[in-house]
């Protein structure tokens, strides 16, 4: 079976759910061709917090490079966020997001909901000939890895998924210190996403009002909402709606949420972006004893075939990180001392291994610690530019599909490691995981 029957049977079978304009047989609509000098269109599905935020960078990317972008279109399935939207962008709005792919004016599409409707969107645009920014997670489920990878190579769209700390230039720099040999072997990874606040992490604050039987902008439709969801029946519960991270049903929680920002700067660092072979996850629910399913606190390890292992430690509940970094042979490269890996560090630093390090690499490198300046620059903005200029080049964006996609595995790996109490292995050939490593 073709790489295009395969994506579009997961597509057709995604979409099943009760919202079945997915994908049709045929050849993808190409889009618009955008000149060096035409302003691109970009609507965003999805403005609650994270949306509003993106919308508004691009809206305001404008003032940076005038004439990049304008925002032609909102959708949510909130009315009051559609309105919201509406009078901030002076744009239509709209509650089906269907009615934003279907627009002949629009280029290309943010992609802000909760998790579970990331990559069903994402495939559908790109079907209709849009470009994506698409949010992290870029997906759900492996499977969801494997069509958005598929679809990227088929349809030719640029995806740029949306972890911004990827555009940052420590971890450019990171890949070339290694590249150039300042670590040796490199033998394991770490970093952490810590933080902490009194009203419990995803306690975000509910409208009593606003509801499936809500009129005017109190109206949710609960039933797109949950369409593409493990459990599209399931009644409404505004915990659900509106603190979606702490469900499986709609999020990895920790995993995806945080640890998304984390292993895809390693994957940049690394220089050769890799599938895990074996991953295990653990934590619980220490400290925030409400309705949520996903852990508080919450680490894996994952183990690739090259030899060498990451380490990953978060809680919702104590603000202190780990300092990131890689470990080789011959050295160390520390990215963030402080450990917010969405924070800027002046530098990064590369600390020798004294007593193993060869002559050749004291003439090369030295013995001390050495630092290596690092530009300060706006990531969200540097992201942002960068899509909409592989927009206009077609080239490879920053943070591109197969790149990201190394990092959702091993943490929606870690996910179902975390929920099966299993050690977890990956079959890149057959693209799947299991509890049984794979046949050599």
């Amino acid at each position: 079976m073709s790489i295009q029957s395969n994506r579009r049977q997961f597509v057709a079978g995604a979409a099943a759910l009760s919202l079945a304009s997915a994908a049709k047989a045929g050849p993808a609509n190409q889009g618009r061709v955008i000149g060096a000098n035409d302003r691109i269109n970009v609507a965003v599905i999805g403005t609650g917090g994270r949306g509003f935020y993106v919308a508004d960078k691009f809206d305001k990317y404008n003032t940076i490079k005038a004439n990049s972008c304008q925002l032609v279109g909102v959708c949510d399935v909130w009315q009051r966020r559609v309105t919201n939207g509406k009078e901030r962008f002076k744009c239509a709005g709209t509650l089906d997001y269907r009615e934003i792919l279907s627009r002949s004016d629009v280029d290309a599409v943010i992609v802000a909901t909760p998790d579970h409707w990331h990559a069903k969107i994402a495939l559908e645009a790109m079907d209709k000939g849009k470009d994506v920014y698409l949010e992290k997670p870029m997906c759900h489920t492996i499977e969801e890895v494997k069509a958005l990878i598929d679809t990227v190579r088929e349809t030719k769209r640029v995806v740029q998924v949306g972890s911004q700390t990827t555009s940052g230039d420590q971890w450019w720099k990171a890949r070339k210190a290694i590249a150039d040999g300042m670590i040796g072997s490199h033998l394991m990874s770490q970093g952490s996403y810590h933080r902490n606040s009194t009203e419990g992490e995803w306690n975000w604050k509910i409208d009593p009002n606003a509801g499936p039987t809500g009129k005017g902008d109190d109206f949710i439709d609960w039933k797109m909402y949950t369409a593409a969801s493990a459990n599209p029946k399931r009644p409404y519960d505004a915990d659900r709606y509106f603190r979606f991270r702490k469900y499986w049903d709609y999020s990895g929680g920790i995993a995806t949420d945080l640890f998304f920002h984390v292993m895809a700067p390693m994957n940049i660092c690394w220089g050769e972006a890799q599938f895990p072979y074996r991953v295990a996850g653990s934590g619980g629910i220490y400290q925030f004893k409400d309705e949520r399913e996903v852990p508080d606190t919450f680490h894996f390890m994952a183990e690739y075939a090259k030899g060498f292992s990451v380490v990953l430690s978060s809680s919702m509940a104590n603000s202190e990180h780990i300092p990131g970094t890689v470990r080789g042979h011959d050295g160390t490269i520390v990215m963030v001392e402080h450990g917010r890996f969405e924070g800027f560090a002046p530098n990064i630093t590369v600390k020798p291994e004294p007593r193993v390090i060869s002559a050749d690499y004291k003439a090369k490198f030295g013995a001390e610690p050495i630092k290596i300046a690092v530009d300060n620059k706006d990531t969200m903005d540097t992201h942002i530019g960068n899509f909409l200029d592989c927009i206009r080049s077609r080239q490879k964006p920053t943070l591109d599909v197969e790149t990201a996609a190394r990092a959702q595995v091993v943490i929606t790996m870690a996910v179902h490691s975390y929920r099966q109490g299993k050690v977890l292995y990956f079959d890149e050939r057959a693209f799947k995981m299991s509890d049984k490593a794979p046949k050599a």
